[in-house]
This record gives C-alpha cells, sequence and structure tokens, in this order.
C-alpha cells in the first residue's frame, strides 16, 4: 500500500569539548537565534564551516546519511547557506539521484513491422510452418510478385503469396494415410510393453481401395499423426506429410468434428445426457458443446470438435458412467466404412476432411 515511510534517526553523538572548538565557535548574540534565524555571519565564514573536518572512525556513509536528513529539513526555502555548499561537493546517492526523463516506451507490435512470412502463409492454410521455412529457403515463394529466399522475412498481412510451381509439385507429392487402429498400439511415440501405430504401416497391409498408388519406405520421412487415439481405444487415425491437413485436424483454431461410437456401463446421473452435450469442465476449462446420443442400452454416440486427453472417458466418470469400449469411426467428412482392421489406405484426391 502506497504510504509515506517515516524514519527515526538517531540522534547523533555529541562530539568531544575540544572538538566542538574546532568545528565552531559559540554563537553570539543575535547571530543565528533559532532554526528560522537569519545567519549574520560572512559568507567566507558559512562557507567554511559548510565542511567541517571529519571525526576519525566514522564512515563516510553515516556522516551522507545525516547531511542528507539535514537538508530534506529545510527544503521548504529556510536554507542557511550549509546544505547548498554541501551539495555542491558530494555526489548524491543513487536513491536520491534525479533520473531525466526519457521518451515513453512503445511496445513492439508485428502489426507495425509485418508479419512473419511463414506464420501468414500457416494461417492461410498454404502449409505448415516448418513447411514454409523449407519452401522459403528454396526459393519458391513469391510475395507481391518478388521471390523471397530470407528466413524471418516480414510482410504485409495482406500480401499476395504464390508458390513456384516446383513448390505445388511437391506438396501434391505428399501423402495422407488413414489406419484402422487395433486395440493395444499408440499413436504417437512407442510406450514400453507398446508399439507404435505407425508400426502397421507397410505394403503388407495396405488396403487396395480404387488406387494404383503404391507404399514406398520413403513416405515415412515426414509422417506424422495427426491427432490421437488412446491404447484401449480403437479406429480411424490419420498420419500426414501435409501441414496442411494437420493445422486443419489439430490446430489450435481446428473444429473438425470427430465421431465415436462409445459402449459404457455404470448408471448415467440425472440429467448426464444433457450435461455430456454441454456443461462439463475439464482440467478448469470448459469443454465446447458436443453431440452426445443413446444408440442403444449400452452405447452412445459422441460426435465432439475437440480432442483433449482421455476426453470422453473423462467426461463419462464425471457423470457415472464407465467406458468399456470407444471406437472412432469418422473425422471430417471421411469415415472409416469398410477399412479392415490393422489396415491402412491413402486418402484419395477427392476426399477431404473438411
Amino acid at each position: 500500500m502506497a504510504g509515506t515511510l517515516k524514519v527515526n534517526r538517531p540522534a547523533p553523538e555529541a562530539p568531544p569539548a575540544d572538538a566542538a572548538d574546532v568545528r565552531r565557535k559559540p554563537k553570539k548574540e543575535g547571530e543565528q537565534g533559532g532554526r528560522g534565524g537569519r545567519d549574520s555571519r560572512p559568507d567566507d565564514r558559512r562557507a567554511k564551516d559548510a565542511n567541517p573536518p571529519r571525526r576519525a572512525g566514522k564512515p563516510e556513509a553515516r556522516d551522507a546519511g545525516r547531511s542528507g536528513g539535514r537538508t530534506d529539513a529545510r527544503s521548504d526555502g529556510r536554507n542557511d547557506g550549509r546544505s547548498g555548499a554541501r551539495s555542491d561537493n558530494r555526489t548524491p546517492s543513487r536513491e536520491h539521484r534525479a533520473i531525466p526523463p526519457g521518451p515513453p516506451l512503445t511496445p513492439r507490435t508485428s502489426t507495425a513491422e509485418g508479419l512473419r512470412l511463414s506464420k501468414v502463409m500457416a494461417d492461410r492454410g498454404i502449409c505448415s510452418r516448418r513447411e514454409a521455412d523449407e519452401l522459403i529457403e528454396r526459393g519458391w515463394v513469391f510475395v507481391d510478385g518478388k521471390r523471397v529466399s530470407e528466413l524471418g522475412t516480414r510482410i504485409d498481412p495482406d500480401a499476395r503469396i504464390a508458390l513456384a510451381p516446383e513448390a505445388k509439385q511437391e506438396q501434391a507429392q505428399r501423402v495422407t494415410i488413414l489406419l484402422h487402429k487395433p486395440v493395444g498400439y499408440v499413436s504417437g511415440q512407442p510406450e514400453p510393453g507398446y508399439q507404435p501405430a505407425m508400426a502397421l504401416i507397410g505394403s503388407d497391409t495396405q488396403y487396395d481401395h480404387e488406387t494404383s498408388q503404391r507404399f514406398h519406405p520413403s513416405q515415412f520421412k515426414g509422417l506424422a499423426p495427426a491427432g490421437r487415439l488412446d491404447i484401449d481405444s480403437t479406429g480411424l487415425l490419420v498420419f500426414t506429410q501435409d501441414g496442411r491437413i494437420a493445422r486443419q485436424l489439430i490446430g489450435d483454431n481446428s473444429s473438425v468434428e470427430k465421431e465415436y461410437i462409445v459402449r459404457v456401463e455404470g448408471q448415467l446421473a440425472e440429467n448426464g445426457l444433457a450435461l455430456l452435450n454441454h456443461g462439463l469442465w475439464l482440467d478448469d476449462r470448459p469443454l465446447r458443446e458436443a453431440k452426445v446420443e443413446w444408440i442403444n442400452d449400452d452405447q452412445l454416440r459422441f460426435v465432439l470438435r475437440e480432442g483433449r486427453k482421455r476426453q470422453i472417458r473423462r467426461m463419462c466418470e464425471l457423470v457415472g458412467l464407465n467406458v468399456v469400449g470407444l471406437k472412432r469411426v469418422r473425422i471430417g467428412k471421411v469415415a472409416l466404412r469398410d477399412l479392415p482392421l490393422g489396415q491402412w489406405r491413402y486418402l484419395s484426391d477427392d476426399e477431404s476432411f473438411a
């Protein structure tokens, strides 16, 4: 709380009698009758007495502090000249030193300097930021008709961006794979006792789905899961080399629907179905509105537009249900359909998630 700090300074020790004689002669009647009296001594005497000899053994900092206290007490204009003389000969302490005002600080804003080209490309869905940096380094990006090859380049957010034909050709060669993941496989990095789902991708597990495209090991380069599916869950899992698709499915602003068939047991709490649709919180944050309905006595259909860790299982626990089976059957406009368990296929050119 702001306020005034009042400091009680200890009274200075009385100097010995002989020292008092050296420092100052007794005042004669009429020279200076009190604090507000006028000093009638000559100017040269006042200047001389303004810096009395220092007593041995007294640190300079202590004397300076007492001097500062006397100066503050006379700051109302009743200056006898001594404080002025002392301030001329001494450097003020840091806490009392005046700091000249500078220009007001103006925070740097991205709009004033432009936005990073890679960010603008990602925001527009051209590619991911990592892919944008690769294209820029190759000189395959043009801004308002000019080639840009320097990383970190900033541009007007409304600038026109175009890709070289080579970049478009490379993007067209990137693959997206749809896998029917079995229970017991992890979506991402391997865990003790469990294999990654990517281990199921190979030429021997490819499902022939009206395509002549064949798998090649080089397609593992840059291939990453675009979403998660728990070890105990099964269903549609997407792997892609295309940053545009990854951003579409798992970006911060993604709203692509994901549909699940969930088998449950337990006693549903009163108003539990309504809460599953809207009103639950996880990790101190509200969940987005969902679509949840009964299919039969022990199965629910969930349609979500977000994907938090073990979200459906945790939602069900909050309303008295226990999940005993979970299968993802659709992501956006792409459905699992008849893809066999443990097999995969390519996303075709005429398919899209949104």
